[in-house]
C-alpha cells in the first residue's frame, strides 16, 4: 500500500519539475527571440566573424600556409580563360575601381541629398571613406607582394592584401543595399536588391583572381575586413537610433 501512495506523488514532482522547466525555456526563449532577429544581433555576429576569420587567415598567409590553396585556385579559375569571359571579368574589374565608384560615390550621394536622405548621405560617406582608410592601413602593414597577373594584366602599384576592390565593392553596393532596402517595405524586393548587390560583389571579387593580379586569400580577406566595418556600422547606426527613437521610416512600396 505505501508504495501505490508514493509513486502517484513522485510522478507529480516529476511532472510539475518538468512543466517548470519548459515554462523557464519558453520565457528565456521570449526574451531572447527579438534580439536574433535583430539587426544589433546580426550586426555583431557578422563582425564577429569577420574579425575572427580575417585574423586566422592573416596569420596563415603571413606564416605562408595559403600557398597550396592559392594555386590551386588560381590555375582552376585561370582554366575557364576565354576572350568573352576575360571581357567580361575586365568589366566587372573595372566596375569594382576605385574611379568608377568614387564616381558612383557621387551620384548616390546627389540622389540621396535630392531625395533629402541626409542620414543615408552621411552613413554612405561613413562606410567609404572609413573603406579606404581600413584598406590603406591593411595594404601597409601586411606588405604582401601581388602575383604574377594572367593576360598581361598590368599590376596596381599597391600592395595585395587584402584586395581594395573586393573590399571596397562589398562596402559599396553591400552598403547601398542596406540604405535602400531600409525604405522598402516589399520582401521580395529587399531580396531582389540584396541578391544583386552580394553577386556584383563576388563577381569583382572574382574578377581580380581571374586576371591573376590578387591571391584568392587576398580578396577573401577584402570580403571579410568589409563585412567587419559594414557590420560596425549597421551596428553603431541602429544602437544610435534605437537610443534616441528615430528608428527611419521612409519606406515605399
Amino acid at each position: 500500500m505505501a508504495k501505490t501512495e508514493i509513486t502517484p506523488i513522485k510522478s507529480r514532482s516529476i511532472q510539475s519539475k518538468s512543466e517548470r522547466a519548459k515554462a523557464h525555456l519558453k520565457m528565456i526563449y521570449a526574451r531572447f527571440q527579438p534580439l536574433i532577429g535583430s539587426i544589433l544581433f546580426i550586426g555583431l555576429t557578422s563582425a564577429i566573424m569577420s574579425i575572427v576569420f580575417f585574423g586566422w587567415l592573416a596569420e596563415e598567409v603571413l606564416e605562408g600556409d595559403t600557398r597550396l590553396f592559392d594555386e590551386t585556385i588560381r590555375n582552376f579559375v585561370n582554366g575557364f580563360a576565354g576572350e568573352q569571359l576575360t571581357s567580361v571579368m575586365r568589366f566587372f574589374t573595372t566596375l569594382g575601381s576605385t574611379l568608377v565608384l568614387s564616381l558612383l560615390l557621387i551620384i548616390v550621394l546627389a540622389v540621396f541629398l535630392f531625395r533629402k536622405w541626409k542620414r543615408a548621405a552621411i552613413l554612405f560617406s561613413i562606410t567609404m571613406f572609413g573603406a579606404v582608410i581600413l584598406n590603406f592601413v591593411l595594404k601597409i602593414s601586411f606588405g604582401r607582394a601581388r602575383p604574377v597577373p594572367f593576360f598581361d594584366t598590368p599590376l596596381p602599384a599597391s600592395y595585395s592584401f587584402p584586395s581594395g576592390h573586393a573590399l571596397f565593392s562589398l562596402c559599396f553596393f553591400a552598403g547601398l543595399a542596406w540604405l535602400i532596402s531600409l525604405r522598402v517595405k516589399n520582401i521580395p524586393a529587399r531580396i531582389f536588391i540584396w541578391s544583386v548587390a552580394v553577386v556584383i560583389s563576388l563577381l569583382v571579387g572574382l574578377s581580380r583572381i581571374y586576371l591573376g593580379v590578387h591571391f584568392p586569400s587576398d580578396v577573401l580577406a577584402g570580403f571579410a575586413a568589409a563585412t567587419l566595418w559594414l557590420s560596425s556600422v549597421i551596428t553603431i547606426d541602429y544602437i544610435i537610433q534605437t537610443r534616441h527613437g528615430k528608428r527611419e521610416n521612409q519606406t515605399v512600396e
